[in-house]
């Protein structure tokens, strides 16, 4: 894994140069820069948008007691695309804009939830207080832990899926 992340970080900034410098070529100096300036702008617009979306549609899942495992992906997964669309460079913010759209974010937090399946148990637990004013203030608070597989490699038991725990 070490080695894999140490050849992105390397590779990944000498392919962003010479695309930018292709683009330079093609197109100048100045409508270069102006193009990667638009399109950060751009992507951070849709990068909020997207967010908040996610962010309204885990609300809701909240509000009528279920946990929202697809929009959790979909948040980290909308928070990588951020991270991408500011890193400067027309490779990272293609990766970017496709993490942005729907139907390829949707695509790889199947994959995502596939192969992690096993390894993952979320648990929730609903609770409540009184705030200001006396209002009770319902709270949801969703713990992720990351489960060793002690099983034989290439042997797979039957997922039962996310747990759920509910109580104060």
């Amino acid at each position: 894994m070490i080695g894999v992340l140490f050849l992105l970080f390397l590779i990944v900034p000498i392919i962003e140069l010479w695309v930018i410098l292709q683009v330079g070529q093609a197109l100048g100096v100045l409508p270069t820069l102006a193009l990667l300036i638009a399109v950060s702008v751009a992507g951070a617009w849709l990068v909020k948008r997207e967010g908040l979306g996610v962010w309204r549609r885990a609300r809701r899942q909240i509000e009528r007691g279920e946990v929202p495992a697809n929009e959790l992906v979909d948040g980290l997964l909308v928070l990588l695309a951020g991270a991408l669309m500011l890193t400067p460079g027309f490779v990272t913010d293609a990766a970017g804009v496709l993490l942005l759209l729907p139907p390829s974010r949707a695509a790889l937090r199947t994959f995502l939830v596939r192969r992690y399946r096993d390894r993952l148990r979320v648990t929730s637990r609903f609770s409540g207080f009184r705030g200001s004013g006396g209002a009770f203030v319902a709270t949801a608070v969703y713990d992720v832990e990351h489960v060793r597989d002690a099983t034989p490699p290439g042997w797979r038991s039957p997922s039962p899926g996310p747990s759920r725990e509910l109580g104060a």
